[in-house]
């Protein structure tokens, strides 16, 4: 493939990854205003720790997606796994928007808004192992940390957009207007964007990888043997992603409720030093996906889980105590660079472990079960350590964490030098 035809096939894969992750994460930013719609009782900590059992759930759907989506995947094609995954999460994000407050409906509104969270949770574990897998088998080889590191450029975009939409309305509305209705606007906006890149999507080229091996008669994905032919690389994804994607969600979405719980920012300024960071790790993650194409993929990864145990208790405790929101800025943003160095690489490292035939279902079910056990927890974890008074022990659980992933890098062999992505 040329370079234009390379980059229009990973931006229009991309385009529906962007807006899947938007709805994902405009739950998360704006769970501060909607939290006592749908549970009323008790004070703020205790609200929010009930949307972030909601949101802990979603990631519990996130395997089932990921198991069902990755076969589909496999078995029908990439390019009809990315339709059905951002048809499901619009369907979910258009329920949340309409659904009724606990005052109006009772038991029923946190029940609906439980149930559009599996959707969406059924829908994002489907969307990362396809798009992961399309990207990454759409990018060349000599290339491939840099284009493959637009998936995550895009996951992050989603999140920074639903931050700006989050910060567009808290300076448009009062914040009683917020409370009271302007926290559905995020989801009417995300069912829209949704339904055109639906249209978008159905016209996307498939991957040479997926035609080649449909046309040479390769095996059917099948789970079993997934995990039973690859146990090393799924084993080292499930932990890579654990540690992963609890910092990730530590110092992104569970950064909000940190700032203004436990530093003690105002909503607003939370809310724009969040954006500020999201805006910086988006930029860079290109630059980490190039450099892995030339130091390597697994000296990224030491350096990404090594890193991040070292500064994880340091960054927590200064950030405690800040109240300059540019040195909040500065301590979430040091943690992030130093976390671009595995994140830029997620897909990549991951589809390129495993064979064409099960390559989705590598990919998406081993990420999402670590996911769900540690990145879907680590709001809830972290409110529940300051439940009790012991608000630390969450610096320490994520210090253990990185070390965990520092470990794991080192035991791996490096993907980009023996990538099983044939196919230039």
């Amino acid at each position: 493939m040329t370079s234009s035809a390379r980059a229009r096939a990973i931006l229009g894969g991309s385009a529906g990854n962007l807006v899947e992750w938007y709805d994902w994460f405009a739950y998360a930013a704006f769970s501060i205003y909607f939290a006592k719609v749908f549970f009323p009782a008790g004070d703020q900590t205790a609200q929010f720790m009930k949307t972030a059992a909601v949101f802990a759930v979603g990631f519990l759907a996130r395997p089932v997606g990921a198991w069902l989506m990755g076969l589909y995947a496999d078995r029908a094609g990439r390019r009809a796994a990315l339709t059905l995954a951002v048809g499901l999460m619009s369907l979910g994000s258009l329920i949340i928007a309409i659904t009724p407050g606990f005052d109006q409906i009772g038991a029923a509104a946190p029940a609906i808004l439980l149930a559009a969270r599996v959707l969406q949770g059924l829908s994002v574990g489907g969307e990362y192992g396809a798009s992961a897998t399309y990207m990454s088998e759409m990018a060349g080889k000599r290339r491939r940390g840099f284009w493959s590191s637009f998936q995550y450029v895009t996951l992050i975009m989603g999140q920074l957009v639903a931050a700006l939409v989050l910060v567009i309305l808290q300076n448009v509305l009062e914040p009683a207007e917020l409370s009271a209705w302007g926290w559905r606007i995020p989801f009417f906006i995300g069912a829209a964007l949704a339904v055109v890149v639906f249209w978008i999507r159905s016209g996307l080229e498939e991957s040479q990888s997926y035609t080649n091996a449909k046309a040479a008669g390769a095996p059917k994905a099948n789970t079993l043997a997934m995990f039973t032919q690859h146990p090393r690389e799924a084993l080292a994804i499930i932990g890579l992603t654990a540690a992963g994607s609890l910092a990730f969600y530590a110092y992104t979405t569970y950064m909000l409720k940190f700032l203004t719980n436990t530093t003690g920012f105002s909503k607003e300024v939370a809310g724009a030093v969040n954006l500020a960071t999201l805006v910086g790790f988006m930029l860079i993650q290109p630059l980490f996906g190039w450099l892995s194409d030339r130091l390597g993929r697994r000296r990224m990864l030491v350096f990404a889980f090594g890193g991040g145990a070292v500064l994880a208790w340091p960054v927590f405790t200064l950030l405690a105590g800040a109240t300059d929101p540019t040195v909040a800025f500065v301590l979430i943003f040091a943690a992030l660079v130093v976390q671009s160095a595995y994140t830029s690489i997620s897909a990549v490292v991951k589809a390129e472990l495993f064979p064409t035939h099960v390559r989705a279902l590598g990919v998406a079910l081993p990420y999402a079960i670590g996911n769900a056990l540690f990145g879907g927890t680590a709001e809830f974890v972290a409110l529940w350590f300051k439940s009790i008074g012991l608000e630390s022990g969450f610096y320490v659980y994520l210090t253990g964490m990185m070390a965990m992933g520092a470990v794991i890098a080192l035991a791996l062999r490096d993907s980009g030098k023996h990538s099983r992505i044939l196919e230039d």
